[in-house]
């Protein structure tokens, strides 16, 4: 039995999320149902990271295990049997032991929002055409990362088993006539990059300050945080594992 990776790419627009769910479409069905025409049997993918309803990923990886051997030009006819919005970049064969979602060390995370009125971006970033400072958004971007308990910033219905996720990098910039949140993690909870964006806005617009922000955090009370942003502003941007993690050839 071999183990694959596949490093894929997708707009999340048209999907209720990542994972496979009951009566709803899914990037993960997608490539499942597709490796299903190609091999005529049923394969379970593993995920790396779980992506909501609308966000897109740009990397993300999966792994499955196979026995025998795959048909040359794998990527290109899985490419040819799914849907526009989700393309497969590589299949990378790996040891057997390999997990793509335990053994990845980071995942990158950015948030585009844009502030004049665009018809080429409604899908792809958050419209949000009010004031903002700049200098209270990069301060509470900076206090985000001196925390690691993140309980205020998570769904409710959640499955997760710990809220520490240490975040290496947290900053926000401008790229392409867009405001952009980069936010880089070891793990991240369930609607965590949302809230945390909908709550640094309110600090932007004067709505908030950047200790009641600390507040927020320390206290643990996710009904204070605001998650009212959009997830099609949203992209995975990378998925990292160790230096030499993937075999060459």
């Amino acid at each position: 039995m071999s183990r694959y990776f596949l490093e894929v790419a997708y707009r999340g627009t048209n999907y209720s999320g990542f994972q496979v769910q009951q009566n709803a479409n899914s990037v993960q069905a997608e490539l499942e149902h597709a490796i299903q025409i190609l091999q005529k049997e049923k394969i379970t993918l593993t995920g790396s990271s779980r992506t909501d309803a609308g966000v897109h990923a740009l990397q993300n990886f999966l792994h499955f295990d196979f026995e025998g051997e795959l048909p040359s030009h794998f990527t290109y006819k899985m490419n040819a049997i799914l849907p526009p919005d989700i393309a497969i970049q590589k299949l990378i064969p790996v040891n057997s032991g390999a997990h793509c979602r335990f053994d990845a060390l980071t995942r990158e995370y950015k948030y585009f929002i844009y502030r004049y009125k665009s018809p080429f971006l409604k899908d792809t970033a958050y419209y949000f055409p009010y004031k903002l400072n700049m200098d209270l958004l990069e301060q509470a971007a900076e206090t985000i990362r001196n925390y690691d308990d993140f309980s205020s910033f998570s769904k409710r219905n959640t499955q997760a088993k710990t809220f520490i996720c240490h975040i290496s990098e947290s900053k926000w910039y401008c790229e392409n006539d867009r405001l952009v949140f980069y936010v880089v993690a070891d793990r991240f909870l369930r609607g965590m990059v949302r809230a945390l964006v909908a709550t640094m806005l309110k600090i932007g617009r004067g709505k908030m300050t950047v200790d009641e922000l600390k507040d927020i955090i320390e206290k643990k009370d996710s009904a204070r945080a605001s998650f009212a942003v959009p997830g099609h502003g949203l992209f995975l941007i990378a998925v990292n594992y160790p230096h030499d993690y993937f075999p060459t050839k």
